[in-house]
Order: C-alpha cells, then structure tokens, then sequence
C-alpha cells in the first residue's frame, strides 16, 4: 500500500511539473489586455495595447486587468482539472484495490 501510496505522490508532482509548461490566456476588449498564465496560477505576463491604455482610465485599466485575471485563473482550474481527472482514472487502476473496488 505505501508503495501506491508514493507512486500517486510521484504522479502528483509530474502533473504540477506539467501544468507549469501550459499557458492560458485571458484578455478582454479584443486583445487590449492579455494575461498570460501557467496551469498552476502562476502569472507570467501581463500586456496591454498601448493605444488602449492612452485612452482609458485608470478605474477602467484596474477593472479590465481583474477580469482578464480572473479568466486566466478560470482556465487554469480548468486545465488543472482535466489533467487530474484523467491522472485520476489512470491512478485508480492501480489503487482500485485500496477503495474496496
């Protein structure tokens, strides 16, 4: 049991190795701002259009970064999930015997 006990944590640890060579994207207006982040919510670029950022204001810039945050966030769980859901079914071949399966 401790062995498929430490074979899931090695599972577990090359899906977030994983997870951090997958970027996804949230921008809002067209591309005016852009978020770029890893599965694992790490943000790694942010980029707004210079011409949009000379004729918004700040209250308008602030509101527009959030929502594209938040959308990248949103689509790292999403990614995230998928990537464990389907480490999951592979891991419960192997370990089907230690939930009475």
């Amino acid at each position: 049991m401790f062995d498929k006990l430490m074979a899931a944590q090695q599972k577990a640890d090359e899906i977030k190795k994983r997870l951090d060579t997958i970027s996804v994207i949230g921008e809002v207006e067209g591309g005016a701002i852009r978020v770029t982040a890893t599965a694992n919510k790490a943000i790694t670029s942010i980029e707004i259009d210079e011409e949009f950022y000379k004729g918004a204001d700040r209250e308008e810039v602030e509101e527009l970064l959030l929502t594209a945050i938040n959308k990248a966030l949103s689509q790292a769980d999403q990614v995230s999930a998928t990537e464990m859901q389907a480490a999951t079914k592979d891991m419960l071949g192997g370990l089907g015997g230690m939930f009475g399966g």
